[in-house]
């Protein structure tokens, strides 16, 4: 598989737009399958088994794919490789549910925050695993300018636009096809978002693949095409917390990130336009250091997006390492991004509205662009014409079954 490196100028991953329609079988028209967004009930069933999830950890290790639907609408796909480690996926907001890895005492443990009853996916305030779109991060005041118009957007995060607004990406059902190959298995998600939809301009078609191998690789690759120039920002927001989701706080993890730069923000959650240096702060994270030893010195906590070191070199590269010294479990992120959005969960509340869980219960790592980079022009540039494609991949490569810490 070709990874297409990042640009010299760190803006969006763009090829030349060929519009070509391949019949593939088992396919079908795109208006017929696209209506609504909502996959059909019995769409996939004869390529997959639909099983309980609790059967997962009584079967062999070996790589499988599976489907259950949940209701009428939502519908779970279950990725396992030959080590262990499993991934749940909902069509609903092409959000990440679980992540189990193997524990040699507790058989598997869940290191994403997640909501027990999948229904909640619907509103899923503090975005647990959900695809977060068109605009990821915040846009000043819900206002941006392109080609001599100005655009007003839905202000859901007072006083400025959050994650893609009031009905972002999280909150669509989007369209699946599985993927069951001898080194890895996914699903492919596809949502049309229409002209006009949260106030963007265009009809954009986005694709969202994931999959996993065995060497524990869980890779996102991201697409979109526009029919309008637009702006464009795709992320995941998964919760991190390596010790196991609701175990508590992450502030013993211990982060290093490849950036030596960071963006300050105002009181709203704006960029100034600067990019500081990390060097003898509280924000350095250029070595290890354990999340909870400096975050009172930040006020509100973490929630920074971190600028990539080296953004022009070719192919992915490491943005961040996650660990945790008490189970030994890992997580490095690579990316073609230019940067990675660090929360510490700092609105989390213990509320049922965020499934129970404390401040600083997981941790956000976002491989994005920069917020509100349409109103920043220092900023790489977040713009889609309708002659590009907007690509982007993201892995998380997970560690377990290490030495813990004494």
């Amino acid at each position: 598989m070709k990874l297409l490196p990042p640009l010299a100028n760190s803006s969006l991953i763009l090829v030349p737009l060929m519009l070509v329609f391949i019949a593939l079988p088992g396919c079908t028209d795109p208006q017929e399958t696209q209506q609504n967004n909502i996959p059909s009930a019995n769409s996939a069933k004869e390529s997959t088994t639909e099983v309980d999830s609790e059967t997962l950890s009584e079967a062999p290790f070996e790589m499988t794919l599976q489907r259950e639907p949940v209701d009428d609408k939502i519908v779970r796909y279950m990725l396992s490789n030959d080590q262990g480690m499993v991934v749940e996926l909902i069509n609903l907001g092409a959000t990440v549910t679980r992540v189990l890895l193997p524990d040699d005492e507790e058989g598997q443990v869940n290191v994403t925050l997640n909501f027990d009853d999948l229904t909640k996916y619907k509103t899923n305030p503090p975005y647990f695993g959900s695809i977060c779109g068109r605009y990821s991060n915040r846009i000043a005041e819900g206002k941006f300018s392109l080609e001599g118009q100005e655009y007003t957007l839905a202000i859901n995060n007072d006083p400025n636009h959050l994650h893609g607004g009031d009905e972002g990406f999280n909150k669509k059902f989007w369209l699946a096809e599985e993927i069951d190959l001898d080194d890895q298995v996914g699903v492919e998600f596809t949502y049309v978002s229409f002209d006009g939809e949260e106030g963007y301009p265009g009809e954009m078609t986005v694709k969202v693949k994931y999959t996993l191998n065995n060497q524990n690789e869980l890779k996102l690759d991201y697409s979109a095409t526009s029919n309008k120039p637009t702006v464009l920002n795709l992320t995941n927001h998964c919760y991190w917390n390596l010790a196991g989701a609701g175990s508590g706080s992450i502030l013993d993890h211990e982060l290093k990130l490849n950036c030596s730069r960071y963006i300050p923000v105002d009181s709203t959650g704006i960029p100034t336009g600067e990019l500081i240096e990390v060097a003898e702060t509280p924000m350095d994270f250029t070595s290890f250091h354990a999340l909870g030893e400096r975050i009172d010195q930040v006020e509100g906590g973490y929630d920074h997006c971190y600028v990539l070191d080296n953004d022009d070199a070719e192919g992915l590269q490491t943005i961040a390492t996650l660990r945790d010294p008490e189970s030994g479990r890992a997580l490095e992120i690579l990316t073609s991004e230019p940067g990675v959005q660090l929360y510490t969960g700092n609105f989390l509340d213990g509320s049922a509205e965020v499934g129970g869980y404390e401040k600083n219960g997981g941790i956000c790592l976002e491989s994005q662009h920069f917020p509100d980079s349409p109103n920043q022009p220092e900023f790489p540039s977040t713009t889609l014409a309708p002659a590009e494609i907007y690509q982007q991949t993201t892995v998380h490569r997970f560690q377990f079954n290490q030495p813990k810490s004494e």
